[in-house]
């Protein structure tokens, strides 16, 4: 570390969703910035006119404030800047550090394939003075030897031969300035420190170095190359593969603390051990030199515990009011007139307990929602408990559709009625209800069965009971 104030950044591109891997960085810049009282500084890094969409833009600026990720100053667009990248490109071409190639890719890789052994661009055009004009590139004169090395916070010292870096583009024969040398500007303009990025990135860095100090800057920044994210597979997470968008987990329902926290367990971990903690907790004990080098498993059940347990922590108000989007979706198992918010707020207590993401709430409350005769069966719930089970089915169905027609409508006597009369006929507790709530609710699984007869109430309940019998 340095004594200078810590300045890190985040620098997404705007050329799709934000994802886990983007988040987690985020995260960690964030994080290092807070806990030693520094700053984070947004840069959106829209160089790439004909994949940065606006529509995208808007989504890292809405992402990071769902997450709670604030940032210090206003924001840099990289598309804005492109004189200051063309001063640099200029003094580079004017000090011979940089020169004009009009090489194709085609005749690289033929020439490449010619030689032999190694691939890549070759210098050809190192010396031929070759004019600026269209179909021409700029290409960075890298050193024929010696080393470009630099201290890591997570893998300690790090060096690269200079004679395995070629001589790389800086600027496109288009006139697109390349994001090594956008960035060496921005990271020295806004005054950058402390870069921290992803494992994969880690090849760049020396060509970052070495641009910025072709530009006359030796005060390298501190780097930390925070470990890959993998799947169940072990491998890298895909976009291709795996769900990776933050939006993704936002529709699903996760909360945002909560991902933020499991975020914060990829690759690091607090000293006394405790993961699910404050994220005020999190920024004191954080410190970007304890992170792993090894790549770190992101375990979907894993996040699914973290979310389960920042809701039970939530107030009952807290809780319907997070549910609201949820049960108030045009995509709700239920027409939006059906939604009576008195009947869900007196079983959100009950839902509260079991539901691990928000999107699982109107499958706990479907049943109340709908009307009688537009209950739909799980065929899974149906086959396993009325088809399978038909024989303890029928007498339980029989059974319930009789003494519930008389008895008290409470829990406690529905309780006593329910598996009294299973006990007296030698069914066994789950058996004994697992009927009864197929019949009622649709499915096997959901809130207290007892409190939802009470909610849904006897009528409906008998009229439930006797659709099921007859389906039998």
């Amino acid at each position: 570390m340095t004594s200078t104030p810590v300045r890190t950044r985040f620098a997404p591109s705007p050329t799709g969703w934000l994802h886990l891997g983007s988040a987690r960085t985020a995260l960690f810049a964030w994080l290092l910035a807070r806990h030693t009282g520094g700053e984070m500084v947004l840069r959106i890094e829209d160089t790439d006119a004909a994949r940065s969409t606006p529509e995208f833009t808007d989504v890292i600026f809405e992402t990071l404030a769902w997450l709670g990720l604030d940032y210090d100053g206003e924001p840099v667009y990289q598309s804005r800047r492109s004189e200051l990248y063309a001063d640099a490109a200029a003094k580079l071409l004017a000090d011979g550090k940089a020169y004009y190639c009009d090489c194709t890719r085609d005749e690289i890789d033929a020439r490449a394939k010619e030689r032999g052994g190694k691939p890549g661009y070759d210098g050809f055009c190192r010396d031929r003075n070759v004019a600026p004009g269209e179909g021409v590139s700029v290409r960075f004169r890298t050193p024929d030897d010696g080393d470009t090395a630099f201290t890591d916070l997570i893998r300690g010292e790090v060096s690269f031969p200079n004679a395995d870096l070629e001589d790389f583009v800086i600027v496109r024969a288009s006139g697109q300035v390349m994001f090594l040398l956008a960035n060496a500007v921005d990271d020295v303009d806004q005054g950058v420190n402390h870069v921290l990025r992803g494992e994969d990135l880690l090849n760049v860095t020396p060509k970052v170095l070495l641009l910025r100090r072709a530009l006359g800057h030796t005060d390298d920044p501190v780097f930390a190359h925070l470990p890959l994210l993998v799947g169940a597979d072990r491998k890298k997470l895909s976009k291709r593969k795996d769900s990776v968008a933050i939006a993704d987990y936002q529709k699903e329902g996760f909360l945002p603390e909560a991902l933020l926290n499991y975020l914060a367990t990829l690759g690091w971990g607090a000293p006394d051990g405790v993961e699910i903690r404050p994220i005020a907790e999190i920024v004191e004990l954080f410190d970007l030199s304890t992170v792993s080098q090894a790549p770190a498993f992101f375990d979907r059940k894993k996040l699914e515990h973290f979310n389960g347990e920042y809701i039970r922590a939530l107030s009952l108000d807290e809780f319907i009011a997070r549910a609201e989007p949820f049960v108030r979706a045009p995509e709700a198992p239920w027409p939006p007139d059906n939604f009576d918010p008195i009947v869900f707020a007196e079983m959100a207590p009950l839902v509260q307990e079991r539901v691990k993401v928000l999107s699982e709430i109107p499958s706990y409350v479907d049943f109340l929602m709908v009307a009688d005769d537009d209950l739909v069966f799980d065929k899974a719930s149906w086959e396993k408990v009325m088809v399978k089970g038909r024989d303890k089915a029928e007498v339980m169905l029989d059974g319930m559709i009789d003494a519930f027609e008389t008895c008290e409508w409470d829990v406690a006597t529905l309780d006593t009625t329910l598996f009294g009369f299973g006990e007296e006929h030698e069914i066994k507790k789950g058996q004994a209800q697992a009927p009864v709530r197929v019949a009622v609710t649709g499915r096997s699984v959901g809130p207290p069965l007892l409190e939802s007869l009470v909610e849904l109430g006897r009528a409906r309940t008998l009229a439930r009971l006797r659709t099921a019998r007859a389906a039998l």
